[in-house]
């Protein structure tokens, strides 16, 4: 890849990690429901779900999926699911009445390192941008198409994963800030819920592209 098309091709997936998606708001809900640990925790989640789609795509499995009307209606229908049932568990967790001044309890590094890569891997619209956005700066004259798509998608992943962790760090200065105020970070973690089940929805009314 030439030097211009590497600066753009950086330019383009750094604006694209920045733009707001299931795995950025996850991480930021999960931040705000057990602290900066478990946002981290999440943010290497959705590391680990991307990297599914990445080898996925370098190696067929996503044109098979999206080529498929039944295989990516499973995949959006877990996938929407999946945030539509953490929406609502994360809602109702935040909703339990407390002690005065309690903190509120974390829910475990494992579960959120886990629930992270499980909304990254079933999000079809990452599928959708690997097999759109990754073979533009694919050059087959230049060598192993599959480790190019393998380089482009890591850098990819990493750019997303740093963004996430940004986000991670932003979520626990806010929940660090409010101390004992935990009426006022309820309702922060209802809202984070509320979105997290409106990307459900989201994901849910996906349509498969055509052609």
């Amino acid at each position: 890849m030439a030097g211009g098309q590497l600066l753009l091709f950086l330019l383009a997936a750094t604006v694209l990690a920045l733009t707001p998606g299931p795995g950025m708001f996850y991480v930021g809900a999960r931040t705000l429901a057990g602290g900066l640990g478990e946002g981290l925790a999440s943010t290497l989640g959705t590391g680990l779900g991307g990297m599914v789609h990445v080898l996925a795509a370098a190696f067929g499995l996503s044109a098979l999926i999206l080529a498929s009307a039944e295989a990516f209606t499973v995949m959006k229908f877990l996938g929407g699911c999946y945030l539509l049932w953490l929406g609502w568990r994360s809602w109702r967790d935040a909703g339990v009445l407390l002690p005065a001044h309690a903190p509120l309890p974390p829910l475990g590094l494992r579960r959120a390192l886990r629930e992270g890569a499980v909304v990254e891997a079933l999000n079809p619209k990452t599928a959708l941008f690997f097999l759109a956005f990754l073979p533009q700066f694919v050059v087959p004259d230049r060598g192993d198409v599959v480790a190019q798509f393998l380089l482009l998608g890591c850098i990819c992943v990493a750019l997303n994963t740093l963004v996430d962790a940004g986000v991670a760090l932003a979520a626990g200065r806010v929940r660090e800030r409010l101390g004992a105020r935990q009426g006022l970070l309820r309702r922060l973690r209802q809202g984070s819920a509320g979105l997290i089940m409106a990307l459900g929805l989201g994901v849910l009314l996906l349509r498969r592209p055509s052609g």
